[in-house]
């Protein structure tokens, strides 16, 4: 039987076998960084556009809330010229009182009664004055009670002084006034 010696073969065979999976080796590595670097450029791109898309939306945002803060600007702006209409509105509709009040100051006021002071806060009065006696001070009161523009009279104070030799009432009236509609308005 001859003799074959495969030795050479199998040594050259393995080299080969070698050499090639040297390369498929080094291919798998150069394939995996392309795959790497490909999928890394894909997701950078993906994240920049985000990015841009993000730094959009914060812009608008900020367009948004510079808008809001004029909008709520005007908000309170349109809220004082409403609160000054209205304290006009209000000034317009009592133009008439004053007059309304005086008149009534002057029908309630009895014979022998003296105004000194009158003092208005918002829609109470207080009357200071002089009177020859103390029944003209409680006419004064009935007066106001049965008034069309005056109620809820108050006696405050009455005292006896001598005024130049006469006796006379000193007195402090409270007074509400009322506010009605004859005008129609």
């Amino acid at each position: 039987m001859p003799r074959i010696n495969l030795l050479p073969w199998r040594e050259q065979e393995r080299k080969r076998r070698q050499t090639n999976f040297g390369i498929a080796a080094v291919a798998a590595v150069v394939l995996g960084g392309l795959v790497t670097f490909g999928v890394s450029a894909y997701l950078q791109h993906r994240i920049d556009y985000q990015n841009q898309r993000n730094a959009r939306i914060e812009q608008e945002i900020a367009r948004l809330d510079a808008l809001i803060k004029e909008i709520a600007e005007l908000e309170t702006q349109k809220d004082r010229l409403l609160a000054r209409m209205e304290i006009i509105d209000e000034l317009q509709r009592s133009r008439p009182d004053s007059v309304h009040l005086f008149d009534q100051m002057a029908r309630v006021l009895p014979d022998g009664v003296y105004y000194q002071k009158v003092e208005q806060r918002a829609k109470r009065l207080e009357i200071e004055g002089i009177a020859e006696s103390s029944t003209r001070v409680s006419a004064l009161m009935r007066n106001i009670e049965n008034s069309a523009w005056l109620q809820q009279p108050g006696l405050e104070v009455v005292e006896t002084v001598d005024d130049r030799g006469a006796r006379r009432s000193r007195f402090t009236v409270s007074a509400q006034q009322i506010v009605t509609d004859e005008e129609g308005s």
